[in-house]
């Protein structure tokens, strides 16, 4: 027996299925294939969700396998981020478990700016705290979810007569303000969800963030924006505390809406400044100096290192690579043009940096590594040792 439901965008077949087992002795028993649930199984009845079954079916089970899941999904939470334009899956068995990354799927096109969707037309993606609502099994753009756009904070917020609506994660990467991935990877958020409702998730979660908050490029782009505009800044806090909270716990904050329709983060964490460059340590080194009365100009030999000019070279490098993590956060590489004096009794003295120092603390852990060089060969002239000023650059690429 089945009951076919027609909506405006689409149907729904909710379908009673009776297994018959015959016995004879001539046949052996018929089994039917494995149920998962009365929703995913009406679901998968219909030509495209079936077709997906067929194609991702065994895929996804060996992916939750491989992951410590149990197939079908029990808990399913999507978060987006706008501007990195990715979606995240995240799974647990239970109530209790933390959320597991599952996958992460390629938002492949993108309609407006970061911000909220405030008004029918206006091309953006809504940002805050959703759910699905509805699944299409016959979208326009093949298969799709629908978003419970507008939620009570937008019917507050937004324009009272035209808020907007039909916001869906669908199939076809193109949209005028939804959330597209690719057909294949819509063949498995189907299933995903569908399999996740049939166990009793009704309210399916969805976060939509303007970005990864985890990414300094992501986070700088959006700070700027916000110099622009302080008016959006009182949402992206709330986004930000709830975007926090599950980094922090792999559990959902439970969210509310005030009556102003301000976001209300239960439990949020105190949000410190990102990506601060970190303090730089003191060096407490002085540079040694020593008098030197006399330094020839030309020499009949030049200051030799032990073992000559390719163990020096190899020297220079070591020196260079040690350096590396004397660099602050924001400097990947330096070329330091140092001189330093090789005295008549072959000690390398009164090093002094020219060009390219960094920072006061990378140049003094330069200078004090610099002055336990090895004593050298001294110049030569008139046959007795003198000073001699040797002028040397030393490459530092942390890259």
């Amino acid at each position: 027996m089945a009951l076919k439901l027609r909506g405006k965008r689409g149907y729904f077949v909710i379908a009673s299925i009776f297994t018959f087992s015959i016995f004879s002795s001539a046949q052996n028993s018929y089994t039917p294939p494995v149920s998962y649930g009365a929703f995913f199984d009406a679901q998968t009845s219909l030509p495209r969700p079936k077709e997906s079954f067929q194609k991702k079916g065994e895929y996804l089970k060996n992916l939750f396998k491989l992951k410590g899941l149990d197939w079908p999904a029990k808990y399913v939470y999507l978060r987006s981020f706008k501007y990195d334009s990715q979606l995240e899956v995240w799974v647990k068995n239970s109530i209790k478990d933390e959320y597991k990354l599952l996958k992460i799927y390629k938002v492949c096109a993108l309609a407006g700016s970061l911000g909220p969707k405030r008004f029918e037309g206006d091309y953006q993606v809504p940002e805050g705290f959703y759910y699905i609502n509805e699944f299409n099994p016959n979208s326009t753009y093949y298969l799709s979810l629908g978003l419970n756009y507008p939620n009570a904070s937008d019917r507050i917020l937004s324009d009272q007569a035209k808020p907007g609506g039909d916001i869906f994660i669908h199939g076809g990467c193109a949209t005028v303000g939804c959330i597209p991935i690719k057909n294949d990877q819509i063949d498995e958020l189907y299933l995903l969800t569908a399999g996740a409702k049939s166990a009793g998730l009704d309210y399916i979660p969805v976060h939509i963030f303007p970005i990864n908050y985890s990414v300094k490029r992501s986070y700088e782009y959006l700070n700027k924006m916000l110099e622009a505009d302080p008016s959006y800044k009182a949402l992206n806090v709330k986004l930000e505390e709830a975007f926090e909270y599950f980094e922090q716990h792999k559990q959902l904050p439970v969210v509310m809406t005030k009556d102003n329709g301000e976001y209300v983060i239960n439990d949020a964490p105190v949000l410190a400044p990102r990506f601060q460059p970190k303090q730089r340590p003191k060096s407490d080194f002085v540079p040694s100096h020593r008098k030197v009365d006399f330094i020839a100009d030309a020499v009949a030999k030049w200051p030799e290192y032990p073992g000559g000019a390719a163990a020096f070279s190899e020297y220079v490098k070591r020196v260079g690579a040690e350096m590396v993590k004397a660099l602050p956060d924001s400097v990947t590489h330096a070329y330091v043009q140092l001189e330093f004096i090789i005295d008549k009794d072959g000690s390398p003295v009164n090093f002094k940096i020219l060009k390219g120092g960094v920072d006061d603390y990378f140049d003094k852990v330069l200078l004090s590594k610099l002055e336990k060089m090895p004593a050298w060969s001294p110049a030569i002239l008139r046959e007795k040792p003198v000073a001699k000023k040797m002028v040397q650059t030393i490459a530092v690429n942390g890259e």
